[in-house]
């Protein structure tokens, strides 16, 4: 008995280091040939458990799989940035944003067979440096956690590290942004412009107000390269 139960034991265990958890996946998903006008609106709205793709590319697909703007997303066939889909899916039950971009990456993976690898690249972006003045954002004094976010108008952060700020500049910008400061510990910051005043507002404001400045230059950075991909069939 001792011999069998071992038997089992060593089956049970075996059995359990070869289970691997499935990706998630969409339950249903329809993808067709969009047939909205040349130049026409596109975009990805999400709603718990579903998500509605109109007028994309597969290249915009991954930038929202991916999280990773479509200026980091290199190689493939020409076609995946100029043939347009209709994309319409559901889960199979309630699922919030992450979720859902990661059935879209298994979507992408299975009907278009989309195959890639990471890499790191000097691209043209910004280091956040100190000014000449010298810093003068207000070190923290909160002992919470990081909260910061970032829109086409502002940057309002609290308790965050200029790590932090570099990564929200780079969403502001869309463009790489490194952390070249050498400055530990935590700052408040806040900065608003008007979006057509982006450029021309968010650098002086950077080094008026918290003695900090943007230089270009490049920067290395992860960006996907497509290996392949095909076509998707309409259904």
């Amino acid at each position: 008995m001792r011999t069998i139960g071992a038997v089992l034991i060593f089956l049970t265990t075996a059995a359990s280091f070869g289970q691997t958890s499935a990706p998630l996946a969409f339950e249903v998903a329809s993808i067709k040939p969009s047939t909205a006008e040349p130049g026409g609106g596109s975009g990805i709205d999400t709603d718990t458990g579903k998500i509605a793709a109109h007028n994309v590319t597969l290249k915009r697909c991954m930038r929202g799989a991916y999280d990773l703007p479509e200026a980091r997303i290199f190689g493939g066939p020409k076609w995946v940035d100029e043939e347009r889909y209709d994309i319409n899916a559901k889960s199979a039950g309630p699922a919030g944003g992450h979720e859902l971009m990661a059935m879209l990456q298994t979507l992408l993976a299975e009907r278009f067979k989309l195959t890639f690898h990471r890499e790191t690249r000097p691209l043209p972006g910004y280091a956040l440096v100190v000014g000449k003045k010298g810093i003068t954002a207000k070190p923290s004094q909160s002992t919470g956690p990081t909260r910061s976010n970032s829109s086409r108008r502002a940057i309002d952060a609290t308790a965050c590290s200029m790590g932090c700020l570099a990564a929200k500049l780079s969403e502001v910008l869309h463009a790489p942004v490194t952390d070249a400061t050498a400055l530990d510990g935590r700052f408040d910051f806040k900065l608003e412009w008007t979006p057509d005043e982006l450029q021309t507002a968010v650098f002086p404001a950077l080094e008026e107000e918290l003695g900090l400045k943007l230089e270009g230059r490049k920067v290395p950075t992860e960006v996907l390269v497509i290996d392949s991909a095909e076509k998707a069939s309409a259904n």
